[in-house]
């Protein structure tokens, strides 16, 4: 490292963050720990249980971890930029019958935007996070996101739409290390959460109860509809589209002698579109809202591995714009539950190209 820089690690209160404020401190960085307060309105007890990143037991965490490895720590309030870019997004897209990706939003829109604005204003040079990625410089001087050497862990998914000022600022420390070897180095130097569990849910809904939760933030509940066939025959009555997505199989309560899977969510007339497996099945996908990484344009001639949601595997694809923001990528075998508001990602090898979000 050139000189004494100065970095602010984002510190959730885990095992991960920790040990990147442990390993950055190791290479002579000056290192800052911040909690950032999005939200810390759950019961106190269920916070604890659910070892969420966003109240107050992260901040008694990260405090301690901070205390261990000897750096100063900081809680700073990000609560209505969380309110903005997060939580009425995530409400918005479920009303509006598309599947959010909140932290997707979160990432690029609070904990870099908003934290990269904060932390050069007191006059850091970095920030820095425990993900499990990569950060690289290309040949062509962009900066990319690279896969994590574990696939298991691997989080570039959800960093696809950082910008090049934001990845040019950013340290991801923890990018080249097993899970395993994380809680390793967090046992052997003492720190308090090397055994904490992984934080599974979304932080602000920790119950998973997404419906419930939109229902009492709004105050009124989703109004039902209908079911409808292929060729918009009725079948039933379903209880609001927020409570459901998708690809979804389950809980629909449908008897049709066959498994039914939703295939379309309209909320102009709510209706809730139902199929067979085979109607669920896509070979072409639509996106806009576009970011572009390693690449400053997608090439038509190349393919890429393209990955239509956290947990997609990826499969082979090409690309091609139809309009300034409009794209088309076109899989070589057809994907299950292309699912309207999630991100597609296109890898260039380990390298994330770009993406955007599936129409």
């Amino acid at each position: 490292m050139d000189g004494h820089k100065t970095v602010v690690v984002g510190m959730s209160g885990g095992v991960d963050s920790s040990v990147a404020a442990y390993l950055l401190k190791e290479q002579g960085y000056e290192v800052i720990g911040v909690t950032m307060q999005i939200w810390q309105d759950e019961e106190r007890q269920k916070q604890e249980s659910e070892g969420g990143c966003c109240g107050l037991s992260a901040v008694e965490d990260a405090r301690r971890v901070a205390q261990v490895i000897d750096i100063p720590y900081y809680v700073m309030n990000f609560k209505q930029d969380f309110k903005t870019y997060v939580i009425d997004y995530f409400i918005n897209e479920y009303q509006a019958g598309r599947t959010p990706n909140p932290c997707i939003a979160c990432n690029r829109y609070v904990k870099w935007e908003s934290l990269l604005r904060r932390s050069m204003e007191i006059g850091a040079d970095y920030i820095a996070t425990g993900h499990y990625a990569r950060i690289c410089q290309m040949d062509n001087g962009r900066y990319a996101i690279e896969k994590s050497v574990t696939d298991r862990k691997d989080q570039s998914y959800a960093l696809y739409n950082l910008t090049q000022e934001q990845l040019a600022r950013t340290l991801m420390p923890i990018g080249g290390y097993e899970k395993d070897k994380v809680r390793e180095i967090a046992d052997k130097v003492g720190l308090p959460v090397a055994h904490k569990p992984d934080s599974m849910e979304i932080c602000f809904v920790p119950d998973g109860d997404y419906a419930s939760y939109i229902e009492d933030v709004k105050g009124a509940k989703s109004e039902p509809g209908n079911f409808v066939d292929m060729q918009g025959h009725v079948l039933g009555r379903h209880r609001g589209i927020i409570h459901y997505t998708v690809g979804q199989r389950k809980g629909l309560h449908l008897s049709l002698g066959y498994p039914a899977f939703v295939v379309r969510i309209k909320p102009e007339t709510n209706e809730i579109v139902v199929g067979r497996l085979e109607d669920n099945l896509s070979e072409k996908v639509y996106m806009s809202q576009v970011n572009h990484m390693s690449e400053p344009i997608f090439s038509e001639h190349k393919t890429y591995i393209g990955k239509i949601r956290y947990n997609h595997g990826g499969s082979h694809c090409t690309v091609r714009r139809l309009e300034d923001d409009l794209y088309e990528c076109i899989f070589m075998e057809p994907q299950r539950a292309v699912t309207p508001g999630q991100a597609l990602v296109l890898y260039d090898g380990n390298l994330v190209a770009g993406g955007g979000t599936i129409l």
